[in-house]
């Protein structure tokens, strides 16, 4: 399903990636709980699901929890984690229904049992599921990722298994989190903030990146529409000049 409004010649994005940002912005402006934004941002999540299933997006990963968001108040952060346990019972039957693959990356191991127990149910349930996969990245960083790659590497020279000569971009690659994952062609940040916040470092490298000021609960599908018209807008170079895309096409 494209956008009645758009050049249908232009593809869709294959892999989306989302810093969703905004939910306590959200809820204070309303004099609301933090936790309430967190809730309503649930929604939101749904909502882009939903569209890239309806519009062949192929990939979507969301930036859920950051390592650092460790440091929150720890009242925020077992909200967070029962609301994570929450989405998971409310919507893995959903997700599986529609042929989606749930995937996880980050640091797993510091989540509370609970909450892993109920993620490695669920990509039991979904890991046989091909139209689309949905990858939460929980406990993440992005430079902690690149370091654990980095030691991975290391001990493989160190086994044998590797050959010095042998490392390039796409060995390293295989040794991230993010293995089984393309990398990003865009990525939508909301709620205003103009970095990417440690998310996907070695992956995002020329992916086109896309700030808007909706905080994320009302982040819709005229926003996501919106932040595809300008990845459509835009020529996607790969350190070529333009006359050379354009013989190519």
């Amino acid at each position: 399903m494209l956008s009645p409004n758009s050049d249908q010649s232009n593809a869709l994005p294959t892999h989306v990636a989302i810093i969703m940002d905004g939910n306590g912005r959200w809820a204070k402006k309303r004099f609301m709980p933090r936790l309430e934004g967190h809730r309503q941002g649930a929604k939101s999540v749904r909502r882009a699901v939903e569209f890239c299933r309806k519009n062949g997006v192929k990939f979507l990963t969301l930036y859920a929890f950051s390592t650092e968001n460790w440091q929150r108040p720890e009242s925020e952060v077992s909200g967070l984690m029962k609301l994570l346990s929450q989405f998971i019972d409310s919507e893995i039957d959903e997700i599986h229904k529609n042929d989606i693959r749930f995937n996880i990356v980050g640091e797993t191991k510091q989540l509370p049992a609970f909450v892993k127990n109920k993620i490695e149910r669920a990509l039991a349930k979904t890991s046989e599921n091909q139209t689309m996969v949905l990858t939460v990245a929980l406990s993440y960083g992005g430079r902690q990722e690149i370091i654990s790659a980095a030691l991975k590497v290391h001990q493989a020279l160190l086994s044998g298994c590797l050959k010095k000569e042998d490392i390039n971009e796409r060995v390293f690659s295989s040794y991230l989190n993010t293995v089984d994952l393309p990398d990003p062609d865009l990525l939508i940040r909301t709620g205003g903030e103009i970095r990417i916040s440690n998310f996907l470092l070695w992956q995002l490298a020329y992916t086109e990146l896309y700030f808007t000021d909706v905080l994320w609960p009302d982040f819709d599908e005229n926003s996501f529409w919106q932040a595809i018209e300008e990845f459509r807008s835009r020529q996607r170079r790969y350190g070529k000049i333009s006359e050379q895309i354009q013989s190519k096409s």
